[in-house]
């Protein structure tokens, strides 16, 4: 059970690095969620949103880091 304890307390950590991370880019002006690229359509009762470009840019972020902690770790 200690690894399931541990395992929790990682994923609470990276949470809160992530909302952190989110209110810090908020504050520098950096458009999160409204880069160019992402879709947004709005029709006249409905508004689809899909943040494309957000993704992939978090997606190769994310990708750099597990990199990282991996060849680190061996």
């Amino acid at each position: 059970m200690s690894d399931l304890g541990k395992l929790l307390v990682l994923v609470g950590a990276v949470a809160i690095l992530a909302g952190v991370a989110l209110m810090l880019a908020e504050r520098a002006n950096i458009p999160l969620g409204r880069l160019p690229g992402d879709i947004v359509y709005r029709g006249k009762n409905t508004t689809f949103y899909f943040p494309l470009v957000t993704s992939i840019l978090v997606s190769v972020v994310l990708s750099v880091v597990f990199y990282l902690i991996g060849r680190f770790r061996h």
